[in-house]
């Protein structure tokens, strides 16, 4: 191992200042500085004293580590910290991880296995108490500057590192806890806070190479939800965890254990999420070893699963009755999907054959709605374009589906029209856009209400491809379909509506502006790809079809962006520019039956948390 030097900093307010001391004097070897808030009564945030916290690293430093003034500080932690920084010098090192959080799913995979380590999954890096290279230390103040630009403390160290692709390993069990005292920076909202698993005294493993695994499928309980983070080849999939073992063929085995468990008394659904929760966990632990999970680990773990999943809907002492009702009722599931995962692995199911091309848009929108799609019974595959030596993509598919817009230049349509008829397609389904209504004075706009090019220039473009669809398919004889989507709302969503705009302004702490009489339509992404299944279940039918989740007016819309993302506040202002109308979506449910289904809080979540943790370079110049 190499030699380290380590140095620190507690980030505290001056009114803290006296518990901040208290941890630094942890150390015995003194390394460990107190700094507080350059700018005590300004806005309350953590990326202000963030700053002056990691550029206060040691001249001679290899290592740094920064302490929010919040955390209690498990026996032996320095020592031990010296050591993981030897084995694994270039890495960050998350000391706590809370239950609250989807990376908490990693440290419950890693005590059930056996793993004293785990590298994190693409999320805000939990930054309570927080270990890098000395490097990396000097230069965030600098990456601060020039990209935080509003955003969350934790959020942008998380791009820093993922900018020097610097891998994040979460410690298990961890060895720093959140104290649970009233957040400064307003984080107290998020409800009680505790690690998942927490060890009052920090022991290295005994082996220099000890393993860090990055787990494929990642179960968590968030917002009394349960999701999985499944790893594909763009980056991490958030999907229902329902959804997850439809996939790998277990759903059923999980529906029926759920109805002959004898269930506690707990409110709403929660034994349906928390089941699924921790029967996904025992199938993903039951595909990476067949060892016991140690008795004491998995009763801790499983006692943080409602406390994390619940926070921010009930109280402490509203969760602590519920505790070991939730630990036992996960025990039980995951003893359950253990054994199913076992008695289902001698049989894996082959992948569908595509029939169905998915093309054109932003990538990683296009993958996650082909998976979608095979979700619902046709399966498909994302192609960049309609290239036949392409992995997956199928000669003369059954159909195509472009989302590109009149903005992309990257696969012109006609490009994409020509590619299509050489391929042989059987169909043509263009994703279009309400915004071809953009600029017209009525509500509930049907199909037919556009007959003529649009006077508004954003709407004549989104004409313009329609029509030189339509045009195609007249020439070719290939059946079109234009489907005219509502905002898209999820994951990897186009960032140039009012949702998506309202979202990064509430992250950024900048104010929402609120147009006078505006109402606005979304569609949720599940639904998207539902409403498309639903029209390839048909021959091709109606030539427009209008898709829409739900319909909100400006301040009902405003307060789903502060329930999903961060509470902000808002500004009203007069009409000044056109604006889409609504529009009837009795057409395709008439046709096919299609209606929406998805909870749109959840996904509007999903967007919100897409847009906290990844990075996107062309969020640059938005506000220019």
């Amino acid at each position: 191992m190499n030699a380290v030097v380590l140095t620190g900093a507690v980030m505290t307010h001056p009114r803290r200042r006296a518990a901040a001391e208290a941890i630094a004097a942890k150390d015995p070897r003194g390394r460990v500085r107190v700094v507080t808030d350059p700018d005590p009564s300004g806005p309350p945030t953590a990326l202000r004293t963030a700053n002056p916290s990691w550029a206060c690293v040691g001249t001679d430093a290899t290592h740094h580590v920064v302490f929010q003034d919040d955390v209690l500080i498990a026996e032996n932690f320095f020592p031990c910290a010296e050591q993981v920084a030897a084995a694994a010098p270039g890495e960050a090192v998350a000391f706590y991880e809370g239950w609250e959080g989807r990376n908490s799913g990693v440290v419950r995979l890693g005590a059930l296995t056996g793993a004293r380590w785990a590298y994190a999954i693409d999320e805000h890096v939990p930054s309570l108490a927080l270990m890098l290279p000395a490097e990396a230390a000097r230069g965030y103040e600098r990456f601060a500057a020039e990209h935080g630009d509003g955003w969350p403390y934790d959020v942008v160290i998380q791009r820093y590192l993922k900018a020097l692709d610097i891998p994040v390993r979460l410690a298990v069990p961890s060895t720093v806890d959140h104290d649970d005292v009233p957040s400064i920076a307003g984080n107290s909202t998020h409800g009680w806070r505790r690690a998942t698993y927490f060890t009052d005294r920090a022991e290295f493993s005994p082996e220099p190479d000890a393993p860090c695994p990055a787990f494929p499928v990642v179960p968590f309980y968030q917002y009394g939800e349960a999701k999985c983070a499944v790893r594909q080849p763009e980056g991490w999939e958030h999907l229902d965890t329902d959804r997850y073992l439809r996939r790998v063929g277990l759903l059923d085995r999980c529906e029926a254990g759920l109805a002959e468990a004898d269930l506690p008394d707990l409110p709403g659904t929660v034994c349906r999420q928390v089941w699924l929760t921790a029967f996904a966990t025992g199938a993903v632990v039951a595909g990476l070893t067949d060892r016991e999970p140690e008795p004491a680990a998995a009763a801790a773990v499983f006692d943080a699963l409602g406390p994390g999943g619940l926070c921010e809907e009930y109280t402490g002492a509203e969760l602590l009755p519920m505790i070991p009702l939730v630990r036992d009722l996960a025990l039980t599931a995951f003893a359950e999907g253990r054994a199913a995962h076992r008695a289902a692995a001698p049989t894996p199911r082959p992948a569908p054959l595509p029939g169905v091309v998915v093309t054109g848009g932003a990538p990683a929108f296009g993958a996650q709605l082909a998976r979608l799609l095979t979700d619902a019974g046709h399966p498909a595959v994302h192609a960049e374009r309609l290239d036949p030596a392409a992995p997956g993509v199928p000669q003369a598919p059954d159909a195509v589906i472009h989302l590109g817009t009149p903005h992309d230049t990257r696969y012109p349509l006609a490009d994409l029209l020509a590619d299509a008829e050489k391929l042989g397609a059987r169909r043509l389904v263009h994703a279009g856009s309400a915004a071809v209504y953009r600029g017209g004075p009525a509500e509930d706009r049907t199909e037919d209400s556009v007959t003529e090019a649009p006077r508004d220039p954003e709407a004549r473009l989104w004409w313009d491809a329609e029509q030189q669809c339509r045009a195609w398919g007249r020439q070719s004889g290939t059946p079109v379909q234009v489907v005219r989507f509502a905002e898209p709302v999820g994951p990897h969503a186009p960032l140039t509506g009012v949702l998506a705009d309202w979202m990064l302004r509430a992250w950024t702490r900048r104010p929402m502006t609120l147009v006078e009489g505006r109402r606005h339509q979304i569609t949720d992404y599940r639904d998207m790809a539902e409403a498309l299944a639903a029209l390839l279940a048909r021959p091709a039918g109606p030539e427009v079809c209008n898709v829409a989740s739900a319909d909100y007016d400006e301040s009902a819309l405003a307060e789903l962006v502060t329930e999903t993302a961060r509470r902000t506040p808002w500004e009203q202002a007069p009409a000044s520019a056109p604006h889409t109308p609504l529009m009837s979506t009795r057409l395709i449910t008439a046709e096919t039956g299609w209606r929406p289904s998805a909870p749109l809080p959840a996904g509007a979540r999903a967007q919100a948390q897409w847009l906290a943790c990844d990075t996107h370079d062309d969020l640059a110049g938005l506000w220019a």
